[in-house]
């Protein structure tokens, strides 16, 4: 089975483009910074998940969710490898979301965004901008039909660097 349940705040607002199909289908991308239930000393004690809606939700969470909001969601865990352009094999990871909800309420949100310091957003920006996802795999069309642009334009993928092969997967 392949689930993923996580409950995270937003680091930026969700980025939407749209298919190049036929019927054009909106594709939206974000990151939840989750908090870590441990911490050990000199790690940070957010994981930054990438994560990614298509369609009707894509515009739902286009249109409801603001960076810093809190959100849970369900979904899978889609992992996939690809060549970059020096020929190295990448990985890439991210949470195909099937289900979206909120956390909290509206005026919650806005009160606790109006209320944190300078310095607190500060620091959650830093921390956000640490992670960058790295340059799509791709330039035109991906294999979901998703517009893309240039090499260099960020897909909200993780890139592992090591190179894995894959007779050492575990599946």
């Amino acid at each position: 089975m392949n689930k993923v349940i996580l409950i995270g705040r937003l680091t930026r607002d969700p980025e939407v483009r749209y298919s190049q199909n036929a019927e054009p289908i909106a594709i939206a991308r974000y990151n939840l910074a989750v908090s870590r239930r441990f911490k050990k000393d000199g790690e940070p004690d957010a994981d930054f998940i990438n994560c990614v809606s298509f369609g009707k939700q894509a515009e739902f969470i286009e249109k409801y969710f603001k960076k810093g909001m809190q959100i849970a969601v369900t979904g899978r865990l889609n992992v996939r490898s690809y060549d970059d352009a020096t020929g190295q094999r990448r990985w890439s990871t991210d949470v195909v979301v099937e289900d979206a909800e909120f956390t909290e309420s509206r005026s919650a949100y806005e009160a606790r965004m109006s209320q944190q310091s300078p310095q607190y957003q500060s620091n959650f920006d830093s921390m956000a901008e640490q992670y960058t996802p790295p340059a799509s795999p791709m330039g035109g069309e991906s294999p979901m039909g998703m517009a893309t642009s240039a090499p260099s334009a960020p897909e909200g993928f993780a890139a592992i660097t090591e190179s894995i092969d894959d007779d050492d997967l575990p599946f």
